[in-house]
């Protein structure tokens, strides 16, 4: 770790689960140098949520983005969602001191990306594409992160720094987050693909057998273990994944191709998520709890 006399001054754009995640496995040391903004601070109801995150985690809030910043060059995570990559950079732009660098870690296209970059770098910013590659929990900080973009290589040092796992892309902003957007038209891809074909077969009361089926044709995948985990990925996180997948979809409408799974999974994380549902522990229990909610 970084000394607080050398470290650049540390900022978060969007306090969730991620940017909590990574102060919470820096440790108090690092996290008292940490101040955060989200846009909950500036609701009434959300504001005492989000104060008392960071506080527990030895960081601090700022009520408003221009309180955020206090004139020093340094270092930006910005994690909010995938929907408001794009205008939080164009938000702050204006903002931020030159020569901060703004690590944009949400998931969006590289197009979305871009236009973050060129408001980022239009104001005297330095701009980074960091691609978060696995879920922030349970590795929190060392959760391995790509990094893309002409100041790629300046961003790894930085974080490599802050003891974080991370390693370059490519020279060129989209990069990092092409590697993420292609890699989730199969990871959420395939937990909707769970949530129609397990709750199809429960229905129909032929659960046993699809999963002896499936066992049987690819015994070291561990179907029903990791359906139960792809389900509650979506019920827990449907909402953000959405979000996601939309900027999927669009990262192949980019390349030029169709993006008709994406936007089908689209569909399903978003109604799996807005069920917001606890889901139960086991497999047979949690596809009930889930037919149950929709068929409300």
């Amino acid at each position: 770790m970084q000394n607080e006399k050398n470290s650049p001054p540390i900022r978060f754009v969007g306090f969730g689960e991620a940017a909590r995640a990574i102060v919470a496995g820096w440790g108090p040391e690092t996290a008292s140098r940490a101040r955060a903004y989200d846009l909950k601070l500036e609701v009434a109801e959300a504001r005492h949520e989000i104060v008392a995150a960071a506080q527990a985690l030895s960081a601090s809030a700022s009520s408003t983005l221009e309180e955020l910043f206090d004139g020093r060059a340094g270092v930006v995570f910005c994690l909010v969602t995938a929907d408001q990559a794009a205008a939080a950079a164009e938000t702050a732009a204006p903002i931020i001191p030159p020569g901060t660098i703004w690590l944009d870690g949400n998931s969006c296209a590289p197009g979305t990306k871009r236009r973050a970059a060129a408001a980022i770098e239009l104001a005297g910013g330095r701009y980074v594409d960091l691609a978060i590659m696995a879920p922030i929990l349970p590795r929190r900080h060392r959760t391995p992160m790509l990094v893309a973009g002409p100041h790629a290589a300046q961003a790894r040092e930085v974080l490599r720094a802050f003891d974080m796992d991370v390693e370059i892309a490519g020279g060129v902003v989209g990069d990092a987050s092409s590697i993420k957007m292609i890699r989730s038209v199969i990871i959420k891809g395939l937990e909707a693909l769970t949530a129609e074909c397990l709750l199809a077969a429960r229905r129909a009361g032929v659960e046993e057998q699809v999963l002896a089926s499936f066992e049987a044709s690819d015994p070291g995948f561990a179907w029903r273990k990791r359906s139960l985990y792809n389900l509650g990925r979506m019920s827990e996180h449907g909402i953000r994944r959405a979000a996601e997948m939309r900027e999927v979809a669009l990262t192949l409408r980019e390349l030029g191709l169709p993006d008709r799974m994406s936007v089908a999974a689209t569909a399903w994380q978003e109604q799996i998520g807005d069920l917001e549902l606890d889901l139960a522990d086991e497999l047979p229990g949690a596809l009930d709890q889930t037919l149950a909610a929709l068929d409300r």
